[in-house]
């Protein structure tokens, strides 16, 4: 049998992105369905790989270097899907990776609910924006990808606390605040199948926000700490820049993201 841990580990060494994310889905099925029985599966330890195993293409270039293209063009819009698409497979991982390196912090098992949940959810964002992409004759890999995402894995790698608060609570809390513009963008351009997917993710990435949200704070409960403080400290610590408003108030909140955790670290408001 294997335990939560040797799955998470098979989907983080998994290349092929449609490969992984069919792990991801399956994996995560058989633990709800454990869980259904009220036989839950172990949770296990593993040795997560520093980086999770990646295709060949897309060639992953510096920030600087990945170029920039209006999104209102046909190319553009393929460009955007593309850079979603390369978002939600490093959810994948990040969630996973989430659920073995941590295995020595006590959690009870809706811990492990959540964010297998999550990465299952993530890979399903995967695999609608490779169906999109297909759709306007391209695919995940025909064009050049941003390098650092996995940098808030690698600086965070061990610190739970950070983890969950530069990855659910800042970055996926990113996508709370853009992606209606991009339903927007793709709603004038009558692509309706890419609407119908955006709006799938975007109501699905409130919770994974949310999830963040609700297990620093336990976190911080358990040990007596602030969390808007220790938020804070843990972002200007983790976190490279300051945060971009304006920000999605609305369903921050919905996520359990009150103001004064994200407006103080805003850009031009961040202490330096």
């Amino acid at each position: 049998m294997m335990t939560l841990s040797d799955m998470a580990v098979d989907v983080l060494t998994t290349a092929d992105g449609r490969e992984k994310t069919a792990k991801s889905r399956a994996h995560a099925a058989a633990w709800f369905a454990a869980r259904d029985a009220e036989a839950p599966l172990p949770i296990g330890q593993a040795s997560p790989p520093p980086r999770p195993a990646r295709p060949e293409r897309p060639e992953l270039l510096d920030p600087r270097d990945v170029p920039k293209r209006k999104p209102g063009s046909p190319q553009g819009r393929i460009a955007l899907l593309h850079a979603v698409a390369h978002i939600e497979l490093n959810a994948v991982d990040l969630h996973w990776d989430l659920i073995a390196r941590f295995t020595d912090v006590p959690f009870p098992l809706g811990f492990y609910d959540d964010w297998v949940r999550a990465a299952d959810e993530e890979s399903k964002h995967f695999n609608l924006m490779c169906d999109c992409l297909e759709e306007l004759e391209s695919s995940y890999g025909a064009l050049p990808a941003h390098a650092g995402m996995w940098r808030a894995a690698e600086d965070t790698a061990e610190d739970l606390m950070g983890r969950l608060a530069v990855v659910p609570m800042v970055l996926e809390a990113r996508g709370l605040d853009v992606t209606p513009g991009m339903i927007t963008l793709f709603k004038r351009a009558n692509m309706d199948s890419v609407v119908a997917a955006l709006e799938t993710i975007y109501a699905e990435e409130v919770g994974h926000v949310a999830y963040g949200s609700k297990w620093f704070n336990f976190l911080c409960g358990r040990h007596e700490i602030d969390p808007r403080e220790q938020f804070h400290a843990l972002v200007r610590r983790y976190f490279h820049g300051a945060l971009k408003p304006p920000f999605n108030d609305e369903k921050r909140a919905e996520a359990g993201l009150p103001p004064d955790f994200y407006w103080p670290l805003a850009d031009g408001l961040a202490q330096k």
